[in-house]
């Protein structure tokens, strides 16, 4: 029984095993078939269609925007020196780096010991002067008294040598009483000589007595302005930095102890290429005062204000290029001297450009279009101007041939004249675009997106209840990991009339309110 059973599964095991080679041959036998019935009848190539995103090339009169880096400095910055030597005696209030003065305050006090010794010396020495200029006019009073006394004299002995000279004509007289009359005469004027001798040295006297009192008062504006150079105030309204000075502290004449800023008049200063400058002139070749907008991010917080190009530098530097132009600002609230900052300037307006994204020109300057049947055209067009991610180019003919066609938006290897392809164009309203996506080619866009307007908008601005005002100064007062000079800005910020509605919401964002 068990040699019947073992000869039974073996024999079963052996039909298994036919009929399953039985089943290979068949398979192998009709995929040979199938194969060279595939021979006989050539398979159709399918052309590959790429997706891409597109945009209209829209001409339109642009403004154009230079962007580049500026220096905020002041137009009045004064290096406060001391007029005079000696020790520092007193030193006004605010007189820090940071502090606030104002005009003809005082900043510090030197030891006006010495400068009050010499000028009480000069006021004696004038007291002098004053003393023999009166000396000295009296003088020439009483001389000019003895010369007409002296004149008096001389006529009278003249009267009586003309009598005597009579007398003797009609033989009344004698000669010798001529000649004593005529000797008296001769006294007499030699007398009046001396008294006007003594006149002229009289006038002398009080011309050098007005000399010396004309001296000893310009010695004694000289102590006056030596003992106001112990005081050293204000030229104007501004603020003090690199401050050195400190009470008790020696000093030399023409030290530089602080420098004044008038935090008001602030200026940029920046750098342009010389293409970039020719595009600012006028047909005249003048500087155009064009408008531009100057930014300062500081830790997320943006300080923005208006401005207008004002002068260039009268030459180009050593070992610089380009022009350095200066602009004045609209508003310096929050700035300092020494920020770097962004300047946007507005450029002339160009007409009929097209605005693309930067990926839809290759170097030649060459665009793709989408032609008949959906297939990629090549068109040259003229590169005006680069804007951040995106150009401005023109057109090569003015036959207008350009406008309204659709252009690719992003180039790639793939993409060349001829290429069929399935644009996916912008949807405007909800946001939503064409299903991407194809029957086997490589998607090589984006959303194709189609930004318009390239001049900065001015920030939102926002007036603010009181309440919430304190609010948010509260909290910026209050937060110690906030840059001190930041924090000086964003006061400056939130205490104007209106307030930025960016700044608003960041801090309300942190407050978590």
């Amino acid at each position: 029984m068990r040699f019947l059973r073992r000869s039974l599964v073996g024999l079963f095991l052996l039909a298994a095993t036919l009929g399953l080679l039985a089943l290979a041959g068949n398979a192998m036998f009709q995929a040979f078939q199938v194969r060279n019935a595939d021979k006989g009848a050539p398979r159709q190539a399918r052309e590959r269609v790429l997706a891409v995103n597109v945009i209209a090339f829209a001409p339109e009169t642009v403004l154009p925007i230079l962007s580049t880096f500026g220096e905020l400095r002041s137009r009045r910055t004064l290096e406060v020196r001391a007029s005079a030597a000696g020790a520092v005696i007193e030193l006004g209030d605010g007189v820090q780096d940071g502090g606030t003065v104002t005009a003809g305050q005082l900043l510090f006090r030197i030891d006006p010991t010495e400068a009050m010794t010499a000028f009480e010396v000069a006021q004696t020495d004038l007291q002098d002067a004053e003393a023999e200029l009166r000396d000295a006019e009296r003088s020439r009073n009483l001389a000019r008294e003895d010369v007409e006394s002296a004149r008096a004299q001389a006529d009278l002995r003249a009267r009586a040598l003309q009598r005597q000279r009579d007398l003797a004509s009609r033989g009344v007289g004698t000669e010798a009483a001529v000649e004593t009359a005529g000797l008296a005469a001769a006294a007499a004027d030699q007398a009046v000589l001396s008294r006007r001798q003594a006149e002229a040295q009289a006038q002398a006297r009080l011309d050098q007595a007005a000399t010396q009192l004309s001296r000893r008062k310009i010695a004694l504006a000289e102590a006056q302005r030596r003992v106001d150079d112990t005081e050293v105030r204000a030229e104007f309204d501004g603020v003090l930095g690199e401050v050195t000075v400190v009470k008790g502290r020696l000093v030399t004449s023409n030290e530089k102890l602080a420098a004044l800023i008038d935090p008001d008049a602030l200026e940029v200063a920046f750098r342009v290429s010389t293409p970039q400058y020719a595009r600012l002139l006028d047909a005249d070749g003048q500087l155009t005062g064009a408008d531009l907008s100057v930014s300062l991010d500081v830790t997320g917080f943006t300080l923005t204000t208006p401005g207008r190009i004002s002068r260039e530098s009268a030459a180009v530097g050593s070992g610089q290029t380009g022009r350095l132009l200066y602009a004045t600002l609209a508003s310096t609230k929050g700035f300092r001297p020494g920020d770097f900052a962004t300047v946007d300037v507005t450029e002339p307006p160009l007409e009929q450009v097209a605005r693309l994204p930067a990926a839809a020109v290759d170097s030649a300057q060459t665009i793709l279009l989408v032609g008949a049947d959906d297939r990629l055209e090549v068109a040259a067009v003229e590169l005006l101007r680069r804007q951040g991610d995106d150009v401005l180019v023109r057109a090569t003919d003015a036959s207008g041939r350009l406008a309204g066609r659709e252009v690719v938006a992003e180039r790639s290897p793939l993409l060349g004249a001829g290429i069929k392809v399935r644009p996916i164009r912008p949807v405007i309203g909800d946001g939503t675009e064409d299903e991407t996506g194809d029957d086997g080619g490589d998607d090589t866009g984006n959303d194709g997106g189609d930004e318009t307007g390239i001049a900065p908008t001015a920030p939102a601005m926002m007036e603010l209840s009181e309440e919430r005002r304190a609010k948010l100064i509260a909290f910026v007062e209050g937060n110690q990991r906030m840059p001190s000079e930041a924090r000086e800005r964003v006061l400056a910020q939130l205490k104007e009339t209106s307030v930025p509605a960016q700044t608003v919401e960041r801090l309300e964002s942190r407050m978590g309110g």
